[in-house]
């Protein structure tokens, strides 16, 4: 089978591109075009998976280079987004033309070639603040955030080409996925390499919200079953532990774990709009393991010590200093 991962370059991409080589496919990478020639994280992984990988480089706001990387293509995986949400408020134009317009011009593309299957990725930040949990696919949306607003769009114009042209669309939603190559604007990276780094004082944000944590290694695997399962067109699937955690009690543990002595500091600028705080997320996997083979495989714990151990070496690729937004 041939598959295009938009978003291969990123974090999420990187690790499904590897993970869908080793299952036997064939991936077309699609990455942000750059005169570096760079191919993100894709330029970390083997020799060995990239013999099995055809980098495209292009931009997924452009019709044209979205449809020339389409096709020939059985199955499209859509990664490719601007996830950051401090910037979102910052330059909410820029998502609205990459969520929502790079979104269009998958599912156009998708139609006009007959693409077999089309997966969205979604995020669990459609869902704001949890109104019941644990969060099944039924819970309202509310955006919270210029985000996750474009995220919302991108959700809807998905399941309306299902309904009006029957693109065979499958949304997955993830909820908040870490493990090594994230970026240091998640929490996750943020903590660990200022501890790693040897600060004293670990500049955060607010401590209280709860978060459900995937590991990477489980979201790509999740990404594979559902698109494996003849069961999933058409629906839109979380992929969640059920489990939370805050990102008080997060902090601290890595605190134990890497710097005893560090303490936590309340950095203003880290701080969300109050009302844009998504105070409570934790998942429903019901959905996800009903329709397809779907485990989670790591504890929070081991899949926290990979992280670590990748991120204690490869410290020179990140800024502890800075704020990354």
């Amino acid at each position: 089978m041939k598959v295009l991962v938009t978003g291969a370059d990123g974090f999420i991409g990187s690790h499904l591109t590897e993970g869908l080589v080793k299952r036997g496919y064939w991936v077309r990478a699609f990455v942000f075009y750059n005169s570096f020639n760079t191919w993100g994280w894709l330029d970390s992984l083997s020799d060995e998976i990239l013999k099995n990988v055809e980098i495209f480089q292009g931009d997924v706001r452009d019709p044209n280079g979205v449809e020339e990387a389409m096709k020939d293509m059985d199955a499209v995986f859509h990664l490719a987004a601007l996830i950051a949400i401090p910037f979102s408020y910052c330059s909410p134009d820029t998502y609205v033309d990459t969520n929502i317009k790079g979104t269009l011009n998958i599912l156009q593309a998708a139609r006009k070639l007959g693409t077999k299957r089309v997966l969205v990725t979604s995020t669990s930040e459609v869902y704001g603040t949890a109104q019941y949990v644990p969060i099944d696919e039924k819970h309202p949306l509310q955006g919270q955030s210029p985000y996750s607003a474009t995220k919302i769009g991108a959700d809807r114009l998905a399941e309306s080409f299902y309904r009006s042209f029957q693109v065979p669309v499958t949304i997955v939603r993830p909820f908040n996925t870490y493990g090594p190559r994230q970026s240091a604007r998640a929490v996750i990276p943020t903590i660990i390499t200022q501890l790693l780094a040897g600060k004293r004082e670990i500049k955060l944000g607010s401590l209280m919200p709860t978060r459900d944590f995937n590991y990477v290694k489980d979201t790509v695997q999740g990404f594979i079953s559902i698109y494996e399962s003849d069961q999933t067109t058409g629906e839109e699937i979380n992929i969640a532990t059920q489990k939370e955690i805050s990102i008080g009690q997060l902090a601290n543990e890595l605190i134990r774990q890497i710097n005893p002595e560090a303490k936590i500091v309340c950095d203003q600028q880290r701080l969300r709009p109050k009302k844009s705080e998504v105070n409570r997320l934790l998942g429903c996997n019901e959905k996800i393991k009903r329709l397809t083979d779907w485990q989670p495989q790591y504890t929070f714990e081991s899949g926290l010590a990979e992280t670590v151990d990748f991120f204690r070496h490869n410290l020179e690729r990140y800024r502890p200093d800075i704020y990354n937004m």
